[in-house]
């Protein structure tokens, strides 16, 4: 037993959230300033074992990937709760709040359950915080293991995982998984994890566990190389894209939905329905399902109909998010080159216009520069800003003669997110759309002064939110109040109002 540590209670949301954000925390932190010699996967183990070792009672899927694990893991929660199993899913980073990132059943914390988990785990946090030649735990890894208290108060069953950045020393590397996948490899945290393709792989592939069976939508022949080779020296079954499982993607037209066909080792999947848009979402699609699978080949008992109602009805914030119409508004996160390639292509299928207008805003640890490259020649204009709400942000003062030297599109700048919006609501017309990306931060900002202003309800449940209270009613536990108790996710698309327009407005002068 460890001794307890008395430290204030944090009495209400607010203080929590203050404890919380007194944290080191990475996600705010340049790339500059940390190296993965920062990252210990004993200080979690540390921190879990004073907390009780919830992380040792439940099985997991545990999902890395540079792009497409958020979603994957999604798809694969939402599957398995409408299979009728208890589900727990940890994602970051979070949009609005930050219980989005912990949920179960599509329900997260209420304001009051998190100020208790803040509480259950901050006597532990300050033990560690006392320990000689240690360092203290990161927001993350406090994040990581509220979301394990939050399973378990909440008696799930399995639970999903997103790693936070990398793999191998992940906080969340210290699960039980019953199956491991790993989405896609691409070029990012390059400071962290290497510069080198197959560097990053590696460090991705720390997540395989000896004779777990692994999922791989990964396509770059060196990257599949490095997955191979730690699969077989864990003797870890594993299934790869390509080779064990396919799939194709129909695009969408008009209001419907796109569908997916994905053909495995067990069955053909034709045709089903995906909320997802984007040949991207398709491969993350296939991933779960592969995923899906070996849960069920270990007696998960997942049922067809409750896969194609995961695809067809998940609500996934800021991943190409159509957040209004005429004109049509997308935020989306694309925060690297892979990402952004994924959303012009997608951009391109599905989303005819007269007019582009691009949003951007990114942080200086990126690579800002083969982001710009693939995004202005498809803008027939830009608006350069600076999101407010994360120090990382790059300066539209460092950003701009960047762009210049890239191109020679017409740009404009804002101080804020809310200024850009402005602006390029003067810029556009109804028939023009608006996509606001380059980072998470960005996507987050914009949709939620966007929504505001429309007057949407931006949170809601990912799952059945009645089905989802019904199960958890006993679980000791408060229920969410009403408006509170689900993840912030987008109206329907074909729902939303068209925003108001003045036809009269003319292009302001370039470089406001």
């Amino acid at each position: 037993m460890f001794p307890p540590v008395m430290i204030p209670r944090a009495e209400n949301y607010e203080q929590a959230i203050e404890f919380l954000f007194s944290r080191v925390n990475y996600e705010r932190l340049s790339g500059a300033l940390y190296s993965v010699d920062d990252f210990k996967l004993d200080r979690m183990r540390d921190l879990l074992a004073r907390l009780g070792n919830p992380q040792l009672r439940l099985p997991v899927v545990h999902i890395a990937g540079t792009k497409g694990k958020g979603s994957t893991a999604a798809f694969i929660a939402a599957a398995l709760t409408a299979a009728g199993r208890r589900t727990g899913l940890f994602t970051s980073p979070h949009l609005a709040a930050f219980e989005e990132r912990m949920a179960v059943d599509g329900v997260i914390p209420t304001h009051e359950q998190l100020a208790e988990l803040v509480n259950l785990a901050a006597g532990s946090v300050a033990a560690l915080d006392e320990t000689p030649g240690r360092m203290s735990p990161t927001y993350f890894e406090i994040a990581t293991a509220m979301a394990w208290l939050y399973f378990r108060r909440m008696h799930a069953e399995i639970a999903v995982l997103e790693v936070g950045m990398g793999g191998r020393l992940d906080a969340t590397n210290v699960c039980r998984p019953a199956v491991t996948a790993i989405t896609t490899i691409s070029r990012d945290h390059t400071r962290q994890l290497g510069s080198r393709i197959e560097q990053i792989a590696r460090e991705k592939a720390g997540i395989i566990k000896p004779q777990i069976p692994v999922v791989s939508g990964v396509t770059a022949p060196e990257a599949q190389e490095v997955i191979a080779e730690v699969c077989a020296s864990q003797r870890a079954p594993l299934r790869q894209l390509g080779r064990d499982f396919s799939y194709a993607y129909e695009v969408p037209t008009g209001d419907a939905l796109p569908h997916v066909s994905v053909r495995t080792w067990r069955r053909n999947w034709n045709r089903l329905p995906l909320a997802l848009v984007g040949e991207h979402q398709a491969a993350n699609a296939a991933c779960a399902v592969a995923a899906l699978e070996l849960l069920d080949e270990q007696g998960w008992a997942i049922a067809a109909p409750a896969v194609a109602s995961a695809l067809g009805n998940l609500r996934w914030p800021g991943r190409i998010e159509v957040v209004a119409r005429r004109p049509t508004v997308i935020v989306d996160a694309a925060h690297n080159w892979a990402a952004v390639a994924a959303l012009l292509k997608t951009l391109d299928e599905s989303f005819p216009a007269r007019r582009r207008l691009l949003i951007f805003a990114s942080t200086g640890d990126k690579d800002v520069s083969g982001m710009l490259r693939q995004l202005l020649p498809r803008f027939d204009c830009v608006v350069l800003t600076s999101f407010q709400n994360n120090p990382r942000n790059l300066p539209v003062e460092t950003l701009l003669p960047l762009a210049r030297s890239l191109g020679d599109r017409p740009l404009h700048t804002a101080a804020d997110p809310a200024g850009a919006w402005k602006l390029a609501r003067r810029l556009t017309g109804p028939d023009d759309l608006i996509c606001a990306t380059g980072s998470f931060f960005i996507a987050a900002e914009l949709r939620e002064l966007i929504l505001s202003e429309l007057g949407s309800e931006a949170p809601l449940p990912t799952t059945d939110k009645a089905r989802s209270s019904a199960r958890i009613a006993d679980s000791g536990m408060h229920l969410p109040r009403e408006g509170e108790a689900a993840i912030a996710l987008p109206p329907a698309a074909e729902g939303l109002a068209p925003l108001p327009h003045d036809t009269d407005a003319r292009p302001a002068a370039q470089n406001h």
